[in-house]
């Protein structure tokens, strides 16, 4: 199976090092949306969508004012999951399934582009539409077109410490991560010999799966602000940095606004 490493949404938050951990305090910093592309044998995967093209061409209704005050999205068509995907000589309709970590607006925004695919996601996750505080995180637009909805539970195997983990095809599993959302998870792929874990937003920086972890004080800050259930957060960025302390040669952890490591992902696809 071959895996795109994408970019489909860059931001470029004030902040400087306090952001990135780069730089000067004054300089603006830059986060990614780190999706994956996934050419299996039953079509085309994506895992997440980051912002999409109709969060583009009229952000208002779904992406808040505030948010983009913050965030300051580049908003670049060529940077939707549907402009690569057509540039790598498909089309939209070749994209069969999208798999979501979660649902904030920066992960689920190009769901529209795809409107013929199945959207796998926690059953909690689905769940969490319909509670009031979720409007700002989930906004209603970027889901209008009625997805093909796919929950899970997140109830079945072991793998390397994580219960719970469903299968949605052999080589791409569903590994339950809560704490940014309630139905927050990974997904683990398997290409070749190794397994990828796209962990979402289960931690920012790259420097937070060290054996000394940091973060800058900026990302810290809107990791708690942006928790949901901080205990389990906590114990599953833990259990994170066990996997790689552990099983680095069979497991390459990636989060979903690291552009390090997005960087070092595309460069090794590039060799």
């Amino acid at each position: 199976m071959k895996a795109h490493h994408l970019n489909c949404g860059t931001m470029r938050p004030f902040g400087g090092r306090l952001v990135s951990g780069r730089g000067s305090a004054f300089a603006t910093a830059e986060l990614v949306c780190h999706c994956l592309l996934l050419e299996t044998d039953d079509g085309l995967v994506l895992v997440d969508t980051g912002i999409g093209l109709e969060d583009i061409r009229d952000p208002s209704p779904t992406l808040p004012w505030y948010w983009r005050a913050v965030a300051r999205p580049s908003l670049d068509e060529s940077e939707t999951a549907l402009r690569q995907v057509e540039r790598l000589g498909f089309r939209a309709e070749d994209v069969r399934h999208v798999v979501l970590t979660h649902m904030d607006l920066d992960h689920a925004g190009g769901l529209r582009d795809f409107p013929h695919a199945e959207v796998h996601v926690l059953r909690e996750e689905l769940d969490g539409l319909l509670e009031p505080a979720s409007k700002a995180r989930y906004p209603l637009g970027q889901r209008a077109h009625g997805p093909k909805w796919r929950p899970y539970e997140p109830t079945g195997e072991r793998w390397f410490g994580f219960d719970g983990v469903r299968e949605f095809r052999p080589d791409v599993l569903l590994v339950p991560l809560i704490g940014h959302t309630r139905g927050h998870t990974g997904v683990a792929v398997r290409t070749g010999g190794k397994w990828l874990l796209h962990a979402g937003d289960s931690y920012f920086f790259h420097g937070q799966l060290e054996e000394r972890p940091s973060c800058p004080p900026g990302l810290a800050l809107l990791e708690k602000g942006m928790e949901t259930v901080r205990d389990l957060r906590l114990s599953n960025l833990e259990r994170l940095r066990e996997l790689v302390r552990d099983h680095r040669s069979e497991v390459d952890v990636f989060s979903a606004h690291d552009p390090v490591e997005l960087a070092r992902h595309q460069l090794h696809r590039t060799r």
